[in-house]
């Protein structure tokens, strides 16, 4: 029912198949999500689901743009008839008017030109996870049998782009990472690809603590740093990187579209292979487990106490460090799932990336500000550019 839609938009990212991969990333936070599944072996998300999924998405809508995500694990196995039964199953939903906006995100894999094809045919964005230079992704994203898969990946990204697809490239920030910013950066950038977003990879150790492989606060303001001049002096206006564009958005006062930016959060549920609906996708587990596709809608589940206590627990639970933090406007406390470090006075629930997204700050604010008021004089980017 529309009374039932929430006040903030709601967007849900589906997992067809859970958390099956053709990848061992080592970094891998979602692999062994699949022993929550109900199935005593995770599949595919039966059609049945699906148009559960659907039919409660729009429903939970305000329209007219209804969003799907379509994630993982890796949502290529679940093969082309199931996405073509999804595009039908949107339109049997939508309202007259209506439009979906459908986002994979990959590793690229099983990108053949069959799947570009039919990605571009329905107008699908992708998502392509890639960790810049060979020497830094094979370290990492390797297949079963440890080989890696840098070229695989990087044809699936050429594949793509001569379709007429345009992927945007994730690409992690990890302990090996860290110490090659421009290596990656410059990596990215040979893809001829336009927009890149770099994800912090923060394992949790038994204790609580972050896990080898990780990167560190002070390594993720360095690279941040080192790729920012980069871009700033070489690559305005021909690529974008996320965190920069959201830094620019707030900067002219406009909301951050990051979750972990935003104030609050808990916009976004998971919808699982097995029809269990989850808080957030760094949150599945039982205590986090909001009720199923079966049960109820998917509106109700956003609007319940437990999720909406969850949301706010991003603003209401910031340490006394961070509502005081010149930068706040820009992290908000960070994601709740990395807050473990300890404040400057020894305050616990401190965002653990914080002293280097600080230093980032501080050191990219001044230049952006310059950049946005040389834009407003009407300077082109190549001006800009030679100006700084």
């Amino acid at each position: 029912m529309r009374s039932e839609v929430p006040e903030t938009p709601l967007a849900v990212m589906a997992k067809p198949v859970g958390s099956r991969c053709n990848m061992r990333c080592a970094y891998c936070y979602y692999l062994d999500k699949g022993k929550y599944s109900e199935n005593k072996k995770q599949t595919r998300m039966s059609f049945d689901l699906l148009e559960k999924l659907i039919r409660q998405t729009v429903a939970a809508s305000p329209g007219p743009v209804v969003s799907f995500t379509w994630h993982g694990g890796e949502p290529t196995l679940a093969g082309l008839d199931f996405y073509r039964k999804a595009l039908e199953l949107e339109k049997k939903y939508l309202p007259k008017g209506w439009e979906a906006w459908n986002n994979l995100q990959t590793n690229g894999l099983l990108l053949n030109e069959g799947w570009c094809r039919f990605l571009k045919e329905n107008r699908f964005d992708v998502g392509l996870s890639i960790d810049g230079s060979m020497e830094v992704h094979d370290l990492n994203r390797r297949l079963p049998n440890g080989a890696g898969t840098f070229e695989r990946v990087s044809a699936s990204i050429r594949r793509l782009r001569e379709t007429g697809v345009e992927p945007d490239l994730l690409c992690t920030v990890n302990a090996v990472s860290q110490e090659k910013p421009l290596e990656v950066y410059r990596a990215l950038r040979d893809t001829g690809c336009i927009w890149v977003q770099f994800i912090p990879v923060v394992i949790r150790d038994a204790r609580g603590g972050a896990a080898p492989g990780s990167v560190t606060p002070e390594g993720y303001g360095r690279f941040l740093t080192a790729v920012f001049d980069e871009w700033v002096r070489h690559d305005l206006g021909v690529l974008d990187v996320q965190l920069f564009a959201e830094m620019a958005r707030i900067m002219a006062g406009g909301q951050a579209s990051l979750c972990w930016m935003s104030p609050t959060c808990g916009h976004v549920l998971i919808a699982e292979e097995d029809g269990a609906v989850y808080s957030c996708d760094h949150f599945v587990d039982p205590e986090h487990r909001l009720g199923t596709l079966h049960e109820g809608s998917l509106a109700r589940m956003a609007g319940g106490e437990f999720q909406r206590a969850f949301g706010l627990g991003k603003r209401e639970k910031l340490t006394d460090e961070c509502r005081a933090c010149p930068y706040l406007r820009f992290c908000n406390g960070g994601c709740p799932k990395d807050r473990f470090g300890l404040s400057a006075e020894g305050q616990p629930g401190q965002y653990w990336l914080c002293p280097g997204l600080k230093a980032f700050f501080a050191h990219a604010q001044p230049v952006l500000e310059r950049v946005m008021a040389m834009s407003a004089q009407g300077k082109t980017s190549p001006e800009i550019m030679a100006a700084l």
